[in-house]
């Protein structure tokens, strides 16, 4: 590995990648996000609960991670740009219908969760995002075959959770029915 992989004072190595304004704007957002969520944790109380820490520790810590990457990248980008960074991977565009397909997936696993029950709407949100990611991929749709182990795959992944959320940490989740299994 040679040094201006290593050492970021090398600023004046012909591989290092220059800074860039949008570089910047990555580091100010990902601190503008630290702010905000710190901001709502402030309206969190901070009673200590069951292991002595109170419901607003989360929020705080990931507050300041957030606020300790923001400064890095925005440090990093102001001194020089992102170092030895590989060539963006990917399409050249953006895949709109595979895009589609996932926020649509998200979109009607949050408006029928209720009406559906969890293991459902998640098993569509899952069947719909695992289509759109194939689309991206390049796969196209699939057979019917795919499609049905999409669905088999997404029960096998939403049901355990709903039954863990219902039967064992007494959280209630939407279900199909009133027992509690579906």
């Amino acid at each position: 590995m040679s040094d201006h992989l290593i050492s970021p004072s090398l600023s004046a190595a012909p591989s290092v990648v220059p800074a860039t304004r949008t570089q910047a704007v990555v580091g100010a957002a990902v601190l503008l996000t630290a702010a905000a969520l710190a901001l709502g944790a402030l309206d969190i109380p901070s009673n200590a609960g069951y292991g002595g820490v109170g419901p607003n520790f989360l929020p705080w810590l990931v507050a300041g991670v957030l606020a300790v990457c923001g400064a890095l990248l925005l440090w990093e980008a102001l001194s020089g740009g992102f170092r030895a960074m590989d060539e963006p991977s990917g399409a050249a565009r953006a895949n709109v219908p595979a895009l589609v397909w996932v926020s649509a997936g998200l979109l009607l696993n949050a408006a029928l969760i209720t009406t559906l029950g969890f293991i459902v709407s998640c098993t569509l949100c899952y069947l719909l995002a695992v289509q759109g990611l194939r689309r991206a991929a390049g796969q196209g749709g699939g057979s019917a075959r795919t499609w049905g182990v999409d669905v088999v795959t997404g029960v096998l992944i939403s049901a355990p959770v709903f039954w863990v959320f219902t039967q064992f940490l007494a959280i209630n989740l939407p279900g199909l029915t009133q027992t509690g299994w579906l």
